[in-house]
């Protein structure tokens, strides 16, 4: 019966963020259990293969494209989940994501913008999701944060700084939601996504990266998304307000600094 614990059969999941990497690898991870999913993202192609994932294992999707970066924007995912689907019992709030850069080349629209992006998208989402939750009896909430939000990395000043604020709102709403609705947070380390397509194209940095990483490698979208499965499955019924790190065991940034002195 151990195995039965991580199904999510008769569940509705929201995942934004679905198009590609880790959102798409959860997305289809939630429907290989047995969920239903509402994916959102800008780009309806990359949606539609995600669609095609969550159908192929027998469970419905709606796809949602469009800017998410707003209240408005997000509320379309949980009306939704709710006229299609009858509700939210698991949300993934994936969206999010900033350049790197030297502090003084960071602006303040970019700095305010990674907030935007990271930080208040969970917060709304979330919000807008929980009274269906509560209706249903139980909700789980797992953000997608980083490593970057854990520790502090030359050059991340605006998207560590978001992470770090996501983290910390995971451990609030944790404390404000339960005990019905648990609120937990991956924190990914190098993942083999769009957001390392210049290391990846560059064999010598890919192997410093790699080197640089504890178990000597760059992980896969699809163990991010197993960490996601298990956060929201009846597996971790007794897990709220945790961060689970699925880094290689990095305590920093894998490839030292690449920030030049100022």
């Amino acid at each position: 019966m151990v195995l039965e614990r991580f199904r999510l059969d008769g569940k509705v999941a929201i995942v934004t963020g679905a198009g590609r990497g880790i959102g798409a690898a959860a997305a289809a991870a939630l429907a290989e259990a047995g969920a239903d999913v509402v994916i959102g993202a800008r780009s309806v192609d990359q949606l539609a293969e995600t669609g095609a994932a969550i159908e192929a294992h027998g469970q419905r999707a709606a796809i949602i494209d469009g800017d998410l970066s707003s209240r408005d924007g997000l509320r379309r995912l949980v009306d939704t989940a709710q006229d299609e689907f009858g509700g939210v019992d698991i949300v993934v709030n994936n969206l999010g994501g900033a350049r790197p850069g030297a502090f003084l080349e960071t602006s303040e629209k970019a700095f305010a913008g990674a907030l935007t992006f990271n930080v208040t998208s969970a917060f709304n989402l979330t919000q807008l999701a929980v009274p269906s939750m509560v209706e249903r009896g139980a909700g789980s909430v797992v953000n997608i944060a980083s490593t970057a939000g854990q520790f502090a990395i030359r050059g991340m000043s605006a998207y560590g700084t978001a992470k770090a604020a996501l983290i910390h709102l995971t451990l609030e709403l944790a404390q404000d939601l339960a005990p019905k609705i648990r609120v937990n947070a991956v924190a990914p380390g190098a993942i083999a996504t769009s957001a390392l397509e210049s290391v990846l194209a560059d064999e010598t940095l890919e192997q410093a990266m790699a080197a640089g990483t504890p178990m000597r490698r760059i992980g896969d979208p699809e163990e991010v998304a197993l960490a996601v499965l298990y956060l929201a499955s009846p597996a971790a019924a007794y897990t709220t307000g945790q961060v689970l790190a699925v880094s290689g065991g990095v305590q920093g940034s894998p490839m030292g600094s690449w920030i030049p002195d100022i």
